[in-house]
């Protein structure tokens, strides 16, 4: 098996997990957030889906799905259009508000077809290109891919801990 098959597995789990995490609920449950401070699931979700597309678009030299499709237009957060969530403030969490769960599948969607489509494309030698000097020892690509894939899979596997807070409380 190839490293670009594992990651590609990888990666559909995730789609898989965020599709369990936010099918079904009402815009309540979306954007409950379990105290004043947590995240919601939007906000989870949203963020996740917003790194995988800000870094694999950027080692992949693609646009974003997020300007490219019109997706920040789609969910008009009143936040800068490259934001992604990191470092965000609880003001800056309740900005992320959305009213269905099929404008975060969209979303995620359209971002994990580009993200295959660029994993399809890898060679072994690939994984080894540096694609950010600013770290010591420096990222190479396949460092990147796992790094965006186990972030995922961490905010994926918090938005369904939150979703069994609601349905327990229910």
């Amino acid at each position: 098996m190839h490293a670009k098959d594992i990651l590609i597995d990888g990666y559909s789990r995730i789609q898989e997990e965020v599709h369990a995490a936010v099918d079904g609920l009402g815009p309540d449950e979306l954007n409950h957030r379990p105290s004043a401070d947590a995240n919601s699931i939007a906000w989870l979700v949203w963020h996740l889906t917003r790194v995988q597309d800000d870094h694999i678009a950027d080692v992949a030299g693609l646009d974003q799905v997020w300007l490219a499709q019109d997706w920040a237009k789609r969910f008009d957060l009143g936040l800068p259009q490259r934001d992604f969530g990191y470092g965000h403030d609880s003001a800056q969490v309740a900005k992320v508000r959305v009213d269905s769960p099929d404008l975060l599948t969209g979303y995620y969607d359209a971002v994990h077809e580009q993200t295959l489509e660029f994993l399809r494309g890898l060679t072994a030698k690939d994984f080894e290109r540096i694609v950010d000097e600013g770290w010591d020892p420096p990222v190479s690509l396949g460092v990147r891919l796992v790094s965006v894939l186990s972030d995922d899979l961490q905010h994926v596997g918090q938005a369904a801990y939150v979703r069994g807070l609601l349905q327990s409380a229910a």
